[in-house]
């Protein structure tokens, strides 16, 4: 099948807003000022699918040879004659005639026409090659959809808008300068730009052409309210970015351009653009993600330079970004004191050329000195909090022990059959995704209708059974989540997961990988018949993938039958110790079926390659909204232990007062549950 798309950029993929930068609530769910786009039936959530191998770059060649194609090889596409316009339409970068326009992602095989704006898949272009002729492409493009609600919103405050600079009042517009921070951002570069202010919402407006200059096609409102001694941003885009991408600043860029800087905010690029004269873009997900579809609007520069922010986030979407950009072109503008973002360099009258040129090569050759690493150690070594990760909101007392959530590790999670797994580990994963985190959920045992409904109440606090009034307003806001899923069910090859993956961080920018449970992948395929091997050679796959990609992998593990009477340890993990020796983290949730009442659960981490903390904390499970996270009606205390093999000291049940082994210590608010003392050996 392919889309004829008139206009803007190509709609493909779902992303949507989340985090900081807040949306607005209660838009018409179909927004689209921009082109046609395929039709997809509406889900509850995006589902994550590879129905088919994924292509290589050598097979796209090779076929292409094969049919006789020719192509030019580009920095993340290839460039072939597009059958939908005549050579004599498509110009390159020096005004000559060139019929190459049509671009092929050597990654996913996706392509776009630049010039009529057709978009398939790797399968719709062969279609249409081996079908050239036999009326393969007669009646399946889509014809242009006439004007909607949605586009008239957009021309509708678009009209409402005017510039900043002819605002009535001048106190006004002087304090909507100080609330933005762009007091030295001037009127020739917020006109060049097309900014304006919409005043009832009290918000920038930023435009959003397509790059043929066939008019409007969105808009991005920034709004900002004081809070405090701060100020707090609030975004708002039309249509949703789960419907649409641009680039801001696309309609400025010429054809000759061959250098560009990207950022992450549409501020960032008006600074920018006003101190180096440098054509500049702005991401429309900021660090959260650069989808596919706009690689080829980026293809034509040999030199891309990513400048996103003043933290280590924003340094680590950098060199994630700069992976699908191709890394032997794009250099990094690294944070620092003296390189803050953009606009806060040309508030504190910083040189932003200079900082410019002290870019660094995204690319590297396997082997690097300590000179390398050194900025980047001092880097870790001066924002301590940040290096440790994202930080659970849900769960303080794994923030203790952990720090935080890390790219590139491995988290292998255990737990008693029927203890609650999979509920615990979808808050846990649901926490980090509500801050931004990009997750891909691969749940083998449960279908992911049931998964989401656990999940939306998870989110809502609440059961939604009871309050059904309530269920469109909680699942537009659970729809905004980076969350998606693999369709997979039952047992499944490592191989068709290990790709699915690949697929996900390539085009949804996933940093975190669930995978509930690893025993659905074993004894597939033409793995060893062993099932320890077995076990060995999936666990090695995922901590390559970890590594390799610099995602998060959380695997869950079945344990060995263990007595009802006794606790999990690491050694508990079926297999051999592999899994525990590869993994970065070791989480155990602890079931004391014998045990009813507070007390009854609680969570160990009995391994911790970050710094070396391990530590139980209880935890209490409300039935009305399945978490885990409520915190218990008594204190509780964290201990940290030192074994990680060790169990925690049980209390007497002999009922008297102060009856507390040797060695261990009562917390107060958790009887059932003495915390094993950092000094003590643990009891076995």
């Amino acid at each position: 099948m392919w889309v004829l798309l008139r206009g803007g950029c190509p709609l493909r993929f779902l992303l949507p807003l989340r985090g900081e930068w807040m949306g607005r609530r209660g838009l018409p769910r179909s927004l689209a000022p921009g082109p046609p786009r395929r039709r997809y039936r509406k889900e509850v959530l995006p589902a994550l699918e590879v129905s088919v191998l994924p292509v290589t770059t050598t097979e796209i060649r090779q076929y292409l040879r094969t049919r006789g194609i020719p192509f030019q090889d580009g920095h993340s596409c290839l460039r072939v004659p597009s059958p939908f316009v005549e050579s004599s339409q498509v110009k390159d970068p020096t005004g000559a005639t060139s019929s190459f326009s049509l671009f092929i992602d050597k990654t996913t095989g996706h392509f776009l026409c630049m010039t009529s704006l057709a978009e398939g898949s790797w399968e719709d272009f062969q279609a249409s090659v081996e079908g050239r002729g036999d009326g393969v492409k007669e009646g399946v493009l889509l014809s242009e959809p006439s004007e909607t609600a949605n586009s008239e919103e957009v021309r509708r405050i678009w009209n409402r808008a005017i510039p900043l600079w002819e605002l009535p009042d001048a106190q006004e517009a002087q304090l909507a300068r100080v609330m933005f921070s762009i007091t030295r951002v001037t009127d020739d570069t917020l006109k060049r730009f097309s900014v304006q202010y919409l005043r009832p919402a009290r918000s920038l407006v930023f435009p959003w052409f397509s790059s043929q200059g066939l008019g409007l096609r969105g808009l991005k409102l920034l709004g900002a309210e004081g809070q405090g001694d701060g100020v707090h941003y609030t975004e708002t885009t039309i249509p949703r970015l789960g419907a649409y991408h641009n680039l801001f600043g696309l309609s400025l860029i010429s054809r000759r351009d061959v250098e560009v800087v990207l950022t992450s905010r549409e501020l960032d690029s008006l600074a920018l653009s006003q101190a180096t004269g440098l054509p500049t873009l702005a991401l429309p997900r900021g660090t959260l993600s650069l989808p596919p579809a706009l690689l080829p609007y980026l293809e034509q520069f040999r030199r891309v330079i990513l400048w996103l922010g003043d933290d280590l986030r924003s340094w680590e979407a950098a060199k994630l970004f700069a992976r699908k950009l191709n890394p032997k072109r794009c250099f990094l503008v690294r944070p620092g004191d003296h390189q803050p973002c953009p606009l806060e360099a040309l508030n504190r009258g910083l040189n932003l050329s200079r900082i410019l040129r002290t870019a660094l090569p995204a690319w590297h050759k396997s082997i690097v000195s300590f000179r390398q690493l050194r900025e980047e150690v001092l880097g870790e070594l001066s924002n301590v909090e940040q290096a440790a990760g994202i930080r659970w909101s849900r769960f303080p007392d794994l923030n203790r022990l952990l720090k935080g959530h890390r790219k590139g590790e491995l988290t292998v999670f255990t737990g008693p059959t029927g203890s609650g797994k999979t509920t615990f580990i979808s808050e846990y994963a649901l926490d980090l995704c509500t801050q931004g985190v990009n997750t891909l959920w691969g749940s083998f045992e449960i279908s992911n209708v049931r998964l989401a409904r656990v999940m939306l109440t998870q989110f809502a606090v609440g059961r939604l059974e009871e309050q059904l009034d309530k269920y469109d307003e909680w699942a537009d806001r659970f729809e905004d989540l980076p969350l998606y899923f693999m369709t997979f069910h039952g047992q499944q090859s490592i191989r068709s997961v290990i790709d699915t993956m690949q697929h996900a961080v390539y085009v949804y920018d996933v940093c975190h990988v669930v995978i509930d449970n690893l025993q659905f992948m074993m004894g597939h395929e033409q793995l060893p018949t062993d099932r320890i091997a077995a076990q060995d050679y999936i666990v090695g796959a995922f901590r390559k993938f970890a590594t390799d990609n610099n995602c998060h992998v959380t695997l869950v593990i079945h344990p060995r039958k263990e007595d009802d009477d006794k606790e999990l340890q690491t050694a508990s993990i079926f297999g051999s110790a592999k899994a525990s020796q590869e993994a970065d983290n070791v989480l155990i949730l602890q079931d004391r079926k014998l045990v009813t009442g507070p007390g009854k659960r609680y969570l160990q981490v009995s391994k911790n390659r970050f710094d070396g903390d391990v530590g139980v904390f209880p935890l209490e499970f409300n039935k009305n909204s399945l978490t885990f996270s409520t915190p218990p009606k008594s204190k509780t205390r964290l201990k940290k232990i030192k074994d990680d093999s060790g169990l925690v000291v049980k209390k007497p049940s002999s009922g008297k007062k102060g009856a507390v082994p040797q060695n261990s210590e009562a917390c107060s608010g958790c009887d059932p549950i003495p915390c094993q003392s950092s000094s003590s050996k643990p009891t076995e």
